[in-house]
């Protein structure tokens, strides 16, 4: 995990979990059109105007998280996808999912 330490390493960190998100969002969003599914209040009307990279970027930028953060953001984002299947991650909701992610793992990992 050292070489996550490297600031240049940061980005593409980001691109990785952004393109990550994406292809689980997009999925989603195609296969369970004709599922039901519950709603929760952790989905929007409609499809935020901000991608999913430029969302993360700007997470990055303001929040100082470590990188080790974003990573456990990632675990708990899937432990939530796996554990509550009727809830599946996707854009109406993946925004929200990942702040809260975000910040959930900044608590744990960043707090002293």
């Amino acid at each position: 995990m050292a070489e996550l330490e490297n600031p240049n390493m940061m980005p593409n960190l980001i691109t990785f979990l952004s393109s990550l998100l994406e292809e689980v969002a997009e999925s989603n969003d195609l296969n369970c059109g004709f599922k039901a599914q519950k709603i929760s209040v952790f989905h929007g009307l409609t499809r935020p105007t901000i991608s999913i990279q430029s969302y993360l970027d700007r997470i990055y930028k303001y929040a100082n998280c470590s990188p080790s953060c974003f990573i456990v953001a990632y675990v708990y984002l899937d432990r939530f996808a796996q554990r509550q299947p009727s809830l599946p991650i996707n854009s109406f909701n993946v925004h929200r999912l990942l702040i809260t992610s975000v910040m959930v793992a900044a608590k744990f990992m960043d707090d002293t």
